[in-house]
């Protein structure tokens, strides 16, 4: 399964944020900045409430739900370590 890069026609995002407590939170959203944005108000998953700020780390950008949904799921399913891996790649 491809992923890219966010672009003005990807409509569906599966994304990582870094909780202030250091933790990774993964997630979906069709608007990135309105998601974090909430999960910084303490208005997003339950898991993030207590733990902000938070920090986006990490978009992968899809053309669906259902392919954004599946790879939301492989990350969720990734090691703390695979998922550092993940992020710092993005700076590569």
């Amino acid at each position: 399964m491809a992923w890219r890069q966010p672009t003005a026609v990807s409509n569906h995002h599966v994304y990582v944020i870094e909780c202030a407590d250091g933790t990774y939170y993964t997630g979906y959203t069709t608007d990135v900045a309105r998601r974090v944005a909430e999960h910084d108000a303490g208005e997003g998953a339950k898991y993030t409430r207590g733990r902000t700020p938070v920090t986006l780390r990490h978009v992968e950008s899809f053309d669906s739900r259902s392919a954004a949904m599946s790879r939301e799921y492989a990350i969720k399913s990734l090691s703390r370590q695979q998922k550092e891996r993940l992020i710092e790649d993005d700076g590569e």
